[in-house]
């Protein structure tokens, strides 16, 4: 099977922090935790695999792609940030946001914002006001405005950092269930518990390495 994206031989440093990536393939619909301490590189990482960060050494290929235009890459991966920051206005007016810029039609729209908010739990939200949401909405509707996009690879940053604990199992629920919509997500987190109740693939950064992949049942808590 042919991955989604690669990467080799990644070295970035700045200061007195430095990341090192050897190799890392992600596969198509799959689920991975990146686990690791705080400034272990995991932002970071995230980071360089959407192409914001240029590492200083080594190489992000993504092999379905025919393209090495960079603002053409970039639309394979969608990042979300740990406290995502809503437009003003309302949930459709985010979700419309990227695809008006990449000229999608407006029926086109409006039926990727119906669907999208469909998968996210989120069901008859359109016109709900940004200002108005609570956080685990907020979370919500930022994974949305990055799923309606289409991404072959979806990057999240502590995606349940900032949601309260009666919200975080059906937030853990969406995240294991988004492989079916033919995405695959890399998402960071301090809660290898968490990588087992999601069912995800296991990858740790320890000061700045990558150090492996596992699955979740290969975990010893």
């Amino acid at each position: 099977m042919e991955p989604v994206a690669s990467l080799k031989q990644i070295l970035f440093y700045r200061s007195k922090f430095c990341l090192s990536v050897e190799y890392l393939e992600l596969f198509p619909r799959r689920v991975y935790a990146l686990t690791g301490s705080n400034g272990a590189g995991k932002s970071t990482l995230l980071r360089i695999m959407a192409l914001l960060i240029n590492p200083q050494r080594g190489s992000i290929c993504f092999p379905g792609s025919t393209t090495k235009d960079l603002d053409q890459l970039r639309k394979k991966v969608t990042y979300v940030e740990q406290s995502p920051y809503l437009f003003q206005g309302t949930v459709s007016d985010n979700l419309a946001y990227g695809l008006r810029l990449r000229g999608i039609a407006r029926e086109e729209r409006a039926r990727r914002i119906h669907l999208t908010l469909s998968i996210v739990g989120l069901d008859g939200f359109e016109q709900r006001k940004a200002k108005e949401l609570s956080s685990g909405e907020t979370q919500k509707v930022a994974l949305a405005r990055a799923l309606v996009l289409k991404p072959d690879l979806l990057l999240l940053d502590e995606p349940t950092a900032n949601i309260d604990g009666n919200s975080q199992p059906a937030f853990e629920g969406l995240l294991a269930r988004l492989p079916k919509y033919g995405v695959t997500v890399v998402f960071s987190t301090h809660d290898r518990l968490q990588v087992q109740r999601v069912g995800a693939e296991f990858l740790c950064i320890e000061n700045g390495t990558l150090q492996g992949q596992l699955t979740a049942a290969c975990l010893q808590i």
